[in-house]
């Protein structure tokens, strides 16, 4: 009998799952039938409560080790460290704000958005990996938590991701790593991310409502598909709302 072709049998059907499978056991662990657990139970035994392969298995938790989440000790098993696991703004990791502010028990939106179109520069078109004079979208956005205003963002990303037809009708008030993966396709998998601390200018300030004696925190960051292109430029300026954490893993 011919064997039946599953989505885990090939490298990138295999990573997709095994990913999957690593978001859905860090829910179990923060909320889940393992909130309560010290450790995990043995391979074969999470491949059957999943209902998927061991390889499967023990990639997601390679994964979730990557991360810091567990650590798999040779006689023991797999430990949880449950103070990393309780950590929801990690700058280590990718992150959409939007399910930040929800994972904090509060709702998000944008309001005062702002779309223009501009060429781009030759420091623009370098970040973008476009030539110079392409043009870019502007995309400048207050997100809010509630009914508190908690991120000034603003996003450069080149026209060209874009079908012309819709280009001028998308809502930037959604998020955007949404808007890339729908309209244009794009997935984004990772950025560099500069990290700083400012004042930020008077017009920030006054939008974000932020006190005098308040800094603001700046990430300036460059987001890349998995095939390394850079799709988009972006300044967010986030307020003291946001309960930033680093894992610092010894190599």
């Amino acid at each position: 009998m011919a064997r039946t072709h599953r989505a885990e049998d090939g490298p990138l059907g295999g990573a997709v799952i095994s990913q999957q499978i690593a978001a859905r056991l860090l829910e179990e662990l923060r909320s889940g039938c393992y909130a309560g657990a010290d450790r995990l139970p043995a391979e074969v035994e999470l491949a059957a409560n999943l209902g998927v392969s061991r390889t499967v298995i023990r990639d997601a938790l390679a994964e979730l080790e990557r991360e810091g989440y567990v650590e798999r000790v040779r006689g023991i098993g797999t430990v949880i460290n449950r103070q990393v696991v309780a950590v929801r703004g990690r700058l280590d990791q990718k992150f959409e704000y939007n399910a930040m502010i929800r994972s904090m028990g509060r709702t998000p939106h944008a309001d005062h958005v702002l779309v223009q179109r501009l060429d781009a520069d030759e420091a623009m078109a370098a970040r973008l990996g476009i030539e110079p004079g392409q043009p870019v979208l502007m995309v400048k956005k207050r997100v809010l938590a509630d009914r508190q205003p908690v991120i000034w963002s603003v996003d450069y990303l080149p026209v060209a991701l874009f079908p012309p037809a819709l280009v001028d009708r998308l809502d930037f008030g959604r998020p955007v790593f949404d808007i890339l993966e729908e309209v244009a396709g794009v997935s984004v998998v990772s950025t560099v991310a500069h990290v700083s601390a400012v004042m930020g200018d008077p017009a920030s300030r006054r939008i974000l409502a932020v006190q005098p004696h308040e800094a603001l925190l700046l990430m300036e960051e460059v987001s890349y598909t998995k095939l390394a292109k850079p799709v988009m430029y972006s300044l967010s300026y986030y307020t003291a709302f946001f309960d930033f954490a680093l894992l610092r893993k010894k190599l």
